[in-house]
């Protein structure tokens, strides 16, 4: 629909905003499974990194050219404590598209990334 502006429950489109070069490509798809994941969860979810520029400090190091931050199919959600983590990942997983998942202590990583789902941690 030309013109038309996709809006989400709990997001705006510029929480995703590239850090570094203010670029935004996020996908749709991804954007409104999040917004999902953030209703199963039912607390506020803070994005502290959203799409990412390849020319982004940290996708510029990667030797693949970039990850799925750069494809608009990743985002980190700020975490204050481990039922926060727990959380994110018992829904994430219950939802089985977020193919994708890693935790640090701070954040947790989802994406939508195709083939078989990986987990790792920081």
């Amino acid at each position: 629909m030309e013109g038309h502006v996709l809006s989400y429950k709990y997001f705006t489109l510029d929480e995703f905003n590239c850090q570094e070069t203010g670029k935004n490509e996020m996908k749709p798809e991804f954007l409104e499974k999040l917004d999902e994941l953030r209703e199963r969860c039912g607390f506020s979810f803070r994005i502290t990194s959203g799409f990412r520029s390849v020319k982004h400090s940290i996708e510029a190091r990667k030797a693949n050219g970039g990850g799925t931050h750069t494809k608009g199919i990743a985002a980190d959600i700020y975490v204050s404590n481990g039922q926060q983590k727990a959380s994110i990942i018992r829904h994430a997983v219950e939802m089985g598209c977020f193919n994708g998942m890693g935790l640090a202590k701070t954040f947790v990583h989802v994406d939508i990334r195709e083939g078989e789902p990986v987990m790792w941690s920081y």
